[in-house]
């Protein structure tokens, strides 16, 4: 699915927390992890060709090993630009990586025309087993449209004040396994949190990547349906929300010009 010709971006779901953002010829990417295996999980759905073509930035939400991905990071470099919440600073500086910006709640930095803010998440985003804190951030893209990157996040009731008139949210409706732990919304969840934000478009992710190994005909149910129940629940609390489930790897427009 391509971007509408009158659009002034573009979203594809790469998979799980990987998105990429391409906005006012700004191309952003959330939470790389470009590889077939992660540890225990296994992704069970193929990567594009054109994934691991080098974006302009690389916006981190957390530590844990399923949103900073050191060999993923690799893959573009030493010299990639990378946002990252500032406990992250040690760990990616120590891996090489150069251009490593580290960001607290409510700082701004600019990438060309396009202002990435970093706003709060409710998750503990250390990296196991590692002490240590780990805050967790997700970020606000604005240009031309406005997109709101949740990284992992629970519900929190202040989202309606940090995010105001967003045109399109990516809201994370699962996980990676049969349950999921604190600092998670399922699609319930997700949905209640959809309607305090209120976004013209929103679409789901954290879903349908990665599962672990050898249990993926387990409950293969959660690889497929989490997006579908967010959708229907969106329907219920905010009408007003345009809801577009896509496959990792699909792309859609973020809006038409207005």
């Amino acid at each position: 699915m391509s971007a509408e010709p009158t659009s002034p971006g573009r979203l594809t779901f790469v998979g799980h927390a990987s998105t990429l953002i391409e906005l006012d010829g700004v191309r952003l990417l959330t939470d790389p992890v470009l590889r077939p295996r992660i540890a225990h999980l296994r992704r069970q759905v193929p990567l594009s060709d054109d994934s691991h073509t080098p974006p302009d930035a690389v916006l981190i939400s957390h530590q844990h090993f399923d949103h900073l991905d050191l060999p993923s990071l690799r893959s573009f470099g030493p010299e990639m630009r990378i946002i990252a919440p500032r406990e992250s600073l040690r760990l990616l500086s120590a891996q090489g990586f150069t251009r490593v910006e580290g960001v607290d709640i409510g700082d701004s930095l600019s990438v060309g025309p396009v202002l990435v803010t970093a706003v709060p998440a409710e998750h503990d985003g250390r990296r196991w087993p590692f002490r240590g804190r780990g805050d967790s951030i997700g970020f606000l893209v604005e240009g031309s449209r406005s997109v709101y990157f949740a990284g992992d996040t629970d519900i929190y009731d202040e989202m309606a004040i940090h995010l105001p008139d967003v045109d399109l949210a990516l809201m994370p409706v699962w996980g990676w396994g049969h349950s999921l732990g604190p600092g998670h919304m399922d699609p319930e969840a997700a949905a209640r949190a959809t309607a305090l934000i209120r976004p013209r478009l929103a679409v789901p992710i954290h879903w349908g990547t990665l599962y672990p190994v050898g249990m993926s005909r387990w409950r293969s149910h959660l690889l497929h349906r989490p997006p579908q129940e967010f959708a229907e629940k969106v329907a219920g609390y905010s009408p007003d929300t345009e809801v577009r489930v896509l496959s990792p790897g699909e792309s859609t427009g973020i809006g038409p010009v207005a």
